[in-house]
């Protein structure tokens, strides 16, 4: 049986963590660099961490070498699991608990990430609501800065884990941003977009998605998406 691959965005489309990888971010900083950091000038949405590194260092005068953004990635990675804990608490969205139950239990489906968060962060928030074991693998920030540069990434990976190839037309990239459209459509993949981040319906439906959601709370909607690929 031919699969099809559901590669799913992380925050804004299973996940609102209400800003506790900014926080951990504004603290990093300072415990790095020794002063404070005003990340609000920064467009976090649909970007990825490695390249939110670059630009935050180059917004505060420090040249983004490889050396200081693996070291300011290392503090924000020390620091997000107790911002998960203790900061405000954040939940997985609508529908997105039983879609990814759903999807697991289908033997033509198989679903891992494709995130803008480093394979660790993406772990730790996962595992904070509960949800990592439902990816074996994924393509993230440790790929490349360009989210454009993932997708083969995450594709190679389905392919070796499941020792299956994947087609364009049965491949599906998931996610809140015009980023995450872009990211699928160069790959010739289909796109579903869900407007429970910063972008509208309109906003998102401008960028030509295959279908796009207000949110996933109705996840028979979805699943009609995905089977109508055949």
């Amino acid at each position: 049986m031919a699969k099809k691959l559901i590669l799913w965005d992380i925050d804004g489309t299973l996940i609102v963590s209400h800003g506790a990888g900014v926080r951990a971010m504004e603290r990093a900083f300072t415990r790095h660099f020794g002063r404070p950091a005003d990340l609000g000038a920064i467009d976090w949405a649909g970007r990825t961490d490695t390249w939110l590194s670059g630009e935050i260092l180059r917004e505060h005068g420090i040249e983004p070498t490889p050396e200081n953004c693996q070291a300011y990635l290392g503090a924000y990675l020390a620091l997000l699991p107790d911002e998960l804990r203790t900061g405000p608490q954040g939940q997985l969205l609508p529908g997105v608990l039983e879609l990814l139950e759903t999807l697991h239990q289908r033997a033509d489906v198989a679903q891992g990430l494709l995130t803008g968060n480093l394979r660790r962060g993406a772990e730790f928030k996962l595992t904070h609501y509960r949800v990592w074991h439902y990816f074996e693998f994924g393509a993230y920030a440790d790929d490349s800065p360009r989210r454009n540069d993932l997708g083969p990434h995450a594709v190679r990976r389905a392919r070796e884990r499941h020792a299956a190839d994947f087609a364009p037309d049965r491949t599906f990239i998931i996610g809140d941003t015009p980023h995450d459209i872009a990211c699928g459509k160069v790959i010739g993949a289909r796109t579903i977009a869900v407007a429970t981040g910063k972008y509208s319906r309109a906003e998102l439906a401008a960028h030509h998605p295959t279908a796009v959601f207000e949110n996933f709370a109705d996840p028979a909607a979805f699943l009609r998406v995905l089977d109508a690929a055949g």
